[in-house]
């Protein structure tokens, strides 16, 4: 099964229970509202675009139970709020409002169960095209690579990519936003390396990032989250690319916390710096970064660390003393001026208003 969220034989929605992963790979069902917002609030599925998919199916398993208007608008609420900074959720949720919106009560779970499969469908083909759209770019940073590899009488070297938190396959419903043009580059037979980072507090990245990578074959390195910046300077990195969670008219993108630190380090050393987003991640009501909600986390994730011990069993250990006071911001916020270029199915656009704009329009045609 390549997809992340299917049905099975039984009829039962299922995907992979991320916080299980990279030690065990675990099959969740999801057969109510409740299971829903669950799974997306305690992260067991994760990813601006699979949040989205797996709240538009909690939205028509809800109408199963009670399809009333009032139902309808509690239970688009309810999962809106379990994670308020990635705008596809709302988005997904607006899209099966909307279907429903005319329908007798009758027909509303059978047309949201519908819709929901639509929107899943949309993101395997949107991030097949930010594969390509981005392989385009990082192709042509490999080939020049390969050109001064050349001059200096070297065998042709890895491009060489730093990328941020998880925005592959498993925070989509298929192929991943930034690790989609790596994925492809890959399999085109193009050296490519990965400096992954760990991306605390969570571990996405040297839990899942890497996981994915090796289930592959793209070499990979995990490294520590404040590491990249000197890799920048010693000239070990040819690019940023990260995925979003969302893209504000101005152009300033909230991605997982630490990628703003990531794309300074990348300006001040001349480092193309990417964002891969769907189209359906940019918030024209939104009018900049300061307007984005950052969601605030529970601060065990800081003073805990899961793993596994040596014996393979899994452990939760406290690294933070008893009493400090922790704060756990989910995401920051990039400006504009930071990022080189966005990378959408549309195309490539500069991040700016004019470039979203255009994006968008891009799609009405």
């Amino acid at each position: 099964m390549s997809r992340t969220l299917w049905t099975g034989d039984d009829g039962v929605l299922r995907t992979i229970d991320q916080t299980a992963l990279p030690f065990e790979r675990r099959e969740l069902a999801l057969r109510t509202v409740d299971d829903c917002d669950r799974a997306i609030r305690e992260m067991q599925v994760r990813g601006a675009p699979l949040i989205g998919a797996v709240g538009a199916y909690g939205l028509a398993l809800a109408l199963r139970v009670d399809a009333s208007d009032g139902a309808l608008r509690r239970a688009a609420e309810r999962l809106a709020a379990a994670r308020p900074t990635a705008v596809n959720l709302r988005w997904a949720l607006d899209r099966v409002r909307e279907r429903v919106a005319a329908a007798e009560p009758g027909l509303r779970a059978a047309l949201a169960w519908d819709e929901a499969g639509r929107i899943c469908d949309e993101d395997v083909a949107c991030n097949a095209s930010i594969g390509e759209q981005g392989a385009r770019l990082l192709r042509a940073l490999a080939e020049q690579r390969s050109v001064l590899a050349g001059v200096a009488g070297a065998d042709a070297l890895a491009l060489n990519l730093l990328t941020h938190c998880n925005a592959g396959r498993i925070a989509t419903v298929d192929h991943g936003t930034a690790l989609a043009p790596i994925y492809l580059l890959h399999a085109e037979g193009v050296p490519v390396h990965v400096w992954v980072d760990e991306t605390r507090p969570r571990n996405q990245g040297a839990a899942l990032t890497a996981w994915e990578l090796a289930e592959r074959g793209v070499p990979h390195t995990v490294i520590a989250d404040n590491a990249g910046g000197l890799l920048m300077m010693q000239g070990r990195v040819d690019a940023v690319i990260v995925g979003c969670d969302r893209v504000a008219a101005n152009g300033d993108v909230a991605n997982k916390v630490g990628t703003y630190l990531k794309a300074l380090a990348a300006h001040d050393n001349g480092v193309p710096f990417y964002v891969a987003c769907p189209v359906s991640t940019i918030d024209p009501a939104t009018p900049d970064g300061a307007s984005i909600p950052i969601e605030e986390r529970s601060a065990r994730e800081v003073t805990h660390v899961a793993g596994a011990l040596d014996d393979g069993s899994r452990a939760n250990l406290r690294v933070v003393p008893e009493g400090s006071a922790v704060a756990n911001p989910a995401f920051d916020v990039t400006p504009a001026r930071l990022v080189t270029a966005l990378i959408t199915e549309r195309g490539i656009c500069e991040a700016s208003s004019a470039g979203l704009r255009a994006v968008l329009a891009a799609g009405s045609q």
